[in-house]
């Protein structure tokens, strides 16, 4: 992605700034409703005394830790500071952008909801999309950042969908 794409995605939030503060407040809303649901799902679990609880509490923790060391040692830039753009997401932070730990976090999160409730896995994995978009139109991060988080998570998620190993 370039300058000039960034400001065609953005250009229809630019022009119609109502627009633009419906998008920042879904983002914040999906964002906050993942990581609520997240949560409830462990609660969910635990009371069930279901198998899944170890494999929804540790392979994300893992990844999550992971993902984050690969981004710290690789520290890419963020399209704001690689462009110089006026990114929708205002964020102060520099580097650290491949790949995207919100959309790892959110795919991984639907994954587990997967595993254990199909309906609101794929309802989940629809609002991981939504999400993913809009790091990418909110200028904080580039394609490839949101792809590679949404694919590392999978790759974990699919550890907790073929759990228990053996």
């Amino acid at each position: 992605m370039n300058a000039l794409q960034y400001e065609k995605i953005s250009a229809p939030f630019r022009a119609h700034p109502s627009l633009a503060h419906a998008l920042l407040a879904a983002n914040k809303a999906f964002t906050a409703a993942f990581y609520l649901l997240y949560p409830v799902l462990l609660a969910a679990l635990l009371l069930t005394r279901s198998e899944l609880f170890v494999a929804c509490l540790c392979i994300p923790a893992i990844g999550f830790v992971c993902l984050s060391a690969f981004r710290a040692r690789f520290n890419a830039p963020r399209p704001y500071e690689l462009l110089s753009i006026d990114p929708l997401i205002k964020k102060e932070t520099s580097g650290r952008s491949f790949p995207s730990r919100h959309v790892f976090s959110a795919t991984v999160i639907a994954m587990c909801w997967l595993a254990w409730c199909p309906l609101a896995g794929c309802v989940l994995l629809v609002a991981d999309a939504f999400i993913a978009a809009v790091r990418v139109i909110g200028g904080v991060h580039f394609p490839k950042d949101v792809v590679a988080g949404a694919v590392v998570g999978i790759a974990c998620g699919l550890g907790v969908l073929l759990w228990p190993p053996g």
